[in-house]
């Protein structure tokens, strides 16, 4: 299925999860989970549709920096919940742009490489195994229908990809229709990408640096990948991680499942 995209004018990759396929032939339920960019950039009206779209959750996994930055907007009625990954931004995304020239116009595998790092660090670091459990308990207090939880980080593709990872496995989704909403935040975040790229070409960016803020910005399989592969190999499968790593219980998983499939 394709994604839900909200009509959001003023931010990017703001998209409804319901409609996909979970457990025992339910789907996930529209209007309760939201993924998203950053909330900073949203205009008066964004906010107010984000607000009558009910969303009263706002899960943020952005570092202390880029919080302070560029502070969320939060929708009307909804409550500020701050669940950083990790202590700094890991997937560059944030860095200036004199950070970027000096690390990556070396090499034009940098940024790729830095990103298959970053995601088996999300994996494996106690800050983002326990801001994922504290994303947990949060859905797991949100039992009333109409009430919309959203959770983003700087692009909503890295740290918001995984913690959309981690909930699908939990609701029972299949691999495939994970890695199709995981892959599909590159047809959202094209313009940001071409905002970045026009700014570092005007500042004289070989192409090694081009490369690698196109991979910094971009998600690819093998990111998921090496995520998915630490965590074969340190807990076995997804199931083992969710529930030794994150702490899920069976009768929280039954839990999530009913609070979010239909």
């Amino acid at each position: 299925m394709e994604p839900m995209l909200l009509n959001i004018h003023h931010g990017f990759n703001f998209r409804d999860m319901g409609g996909y396929p979970g457990a025992g032939m339910h789907t996930i339920k529209k209007h309760k989970l939201i993924r998203s960019g950053k909330l900073d950039e949203l205009s008066d009206r964004d906010v107010h549709f984000l607000s009558d779209y009910g969303v009263r959750f706002d899960v943020d996994f952005r570092s202390a920096d880029e919080k302070k930055a560029a502070p969320d907007r939060v929708p009307h009625g909804a409550s500020y919940y701050s669940f950083p990954v990790f202590p700094t931004d890991e997937t560059q995304v944030s860095k200036t742009r004199e950070e970027e020239f000096k690390q990556f116009a070396a090499d034009p595998r940098g940024g790729y490489k830095n990103m298959l790092q970053t995601y088996a660090d999300m994996v494996l670091q106690d800050d983002a195994q326990k801001a994922y459990r504290q994303f947990f308990d949060l859905l797991l207090s949100n039992p009333d229908d109409g009430q919309a939880l959203l959770f983003h980080c700087s692009a909503g593709k890295d740290r918001t990809g995984m913690g959309a990872v981690y909930l699908m496995s939990a609701l029972g989704v299949n691999m495939a229709t994970i890695k199709q909403d995981y892959i599909a935040a590159n047809d959202y975040i094209q313009e940001p990408l071409r905002q970045i790229l026009s700014s570092v070409q005007k500042q004289g960016a070989n192409a090694n640096l081009e490369q690698s803020i196109t991979d910094l910005w971009t998600v690819k399989e093998d990111y998921l990948d090496s995520a998915l592969t630490t965590i074969d190999h340190n807990y076995g499968s997804m199931r083992n991680y969710l529930h030794e790593a994150l702490n899920l219980s069976d009768e929280q998983v039954t839990d999530l499942q009913r609070i979010y499939l239909v």
